[in-house]
């Protein structure tokens, strides 16, 4: 019983253990997904000022300037030019198709050109993941020389959701852990409470393993470390009969000779410390060993 107990709670202290080092885990992994989030944020940034670098190289400027990409909405981002130009939806469209499939959470947007005066749309197009999705139409009309700005809306699966998905898909591994665990704490609670393996009940007398002692009537009598083995040994296995081999083994063998009369010398001595309840006796099993009979 007693290993039974130190089974449990070293169990009990495995189990908390894990759990602490999966939920450290789930929470440092959650920190490196939004360091990965800000880097595919400037990455993709990087992508769109590349996008408004090829038109103007189309509309035959090389010299004005790409203004600093805005983020003007969760996911949706605007890019504008120093300088009036003009461009070829076909070319817009194949730019953007080309540059942000370097992008692997663009697979989903939407793009708007609009007139810088009025926010009117001159131009707009969806690309989707699925190319049968795509919605593309009049590429063939060249747009004249205005101010134009180009807003690029993506899919919200950015590495957010991912990360989401990932803290919540891990939330039941962890509630099973914590399930497990909680188990064992109340099965030990159970054994704490209820089967106290250091005193254990013989008749009228109270056995301390422990504290080698007998409690018999408000009275204490000690015991020496060999008569408490033996007692123990007697105590797991009440009114069963014990080998006297096994005696023998499990109290000396350990400490490299096994001693014969010894045995019969300390269970004498135990009868003495048991007399005072006449339920309690250690018998003599002829050819097989002794038993403790503990009578109702």
């Amino acid at each position: 019983m007693l290993d039974n107990r130190n089974l449990l709670s070293g169990k009990g202290k495995y189990l908390f253990g894990l759990i602490a080092f999966l939920f450290i885990s789930v929470i440092c992994a959650a920190f490196r997904m939004t360091d990965s989030d800000e880097f595919a944020i400037s990455r993709r940034e990087v992508l769109l000022r590349r996008i408004g670098h090829e038109l103007l190289l189309q509309s035959g400027d090389s010299t004005s300037r790409v203004l600093p990409i805005k983020k003007i909405a969760e996911n949706e981002y605007q890019i504008s030019f120093e300088n009036e130009l003009t461009f070829q939806p076909e070319f817009l469209v194949n730019t953007t198709r080309h540059l942000l499939a370097k992008d692997p959470l663009a697979s989903d947007y939407v793009v708007n050109v609009l007139k810088c005066g009025n926010s009117s749309i001159a131009y707009s197009y969806a690309i989707s993941e699925y190319k049968q999705d795509d919605i593309v139409a009049c590429i063939g009309r060249k747009q004249p020389i205005a101010c134009y700005m180009i807003t690029i809306k993506f899919k919200p699966t950015s590495i957010n959701t991912v990360k989401n998905k990932f803290l919540l898909g891990s939330l039941p591994f962890l509630a099973f852990v914590g399930f497990i665990f909680l188990r064992s704490v109340k099965q030990r609670r159970v054994l704490s409470d209820g089967q106290n393996t250091d005193i254990v009940t013989l008749g009228s007398i109270l056995f301390d393993a422990k504290n080698r002692k007998l409690m018999i009537n408000g009275n204490m009598i000690d015991l020496t470390g060999t008569e408490t083995r033996v007692l123990h040994i007697f105590a797991s296995s009440p009114n069963e009969t014990i080998a006297r081999s096994r005696l023998q083994k499990e109290i000396w063998e350990d400490q490299g000779v096994i001693v014969g009369r010894s045995l019969d010398m300390f269970i004498s001595k135990l009868r003495k410390k048991l007399e005072f309840d006449p339920n309690i006796n250690i018998v003599v099993i002829r050819g097989k060993g002794y038993k403790l009979e503990i009578s109702a």
